[in-house]
């Protein structure tokens, strides 16, 4: 995970499982490679996590294989 990017260019998607408020979670793919990762209801001036690619891969498959549900 890297910190010192800057996504005053990223373009954001916001979870398509947001709720009626927008409060979720928005990523960006960026030009090199790297996904960034932040909370929506910050209004885009929060900090964001940045992953590699294999990072992102890792925690999309935890998500997937139930690792992080409560």
């Amino acid at each position: 995970m890297n910190s010192s990017h800057d996504l005053s260019g990223a373009v954001w998607r916001k979870s398509s499982y947001s709720n009626a408020k927008g409060e979720c979670v928005e990523v960006a793919f960026l030009d090199d490679g790297l996904i960034a990762l932040r909370d929506s209801k910050n209004n885009g001036i929060g900090p964001a996590l940045v992953f590699t690619g294999a990072e992102w891969r890792a925690f999309i498959q935890g998500v997937t294989d139930g690792e992080f549900t409560a």
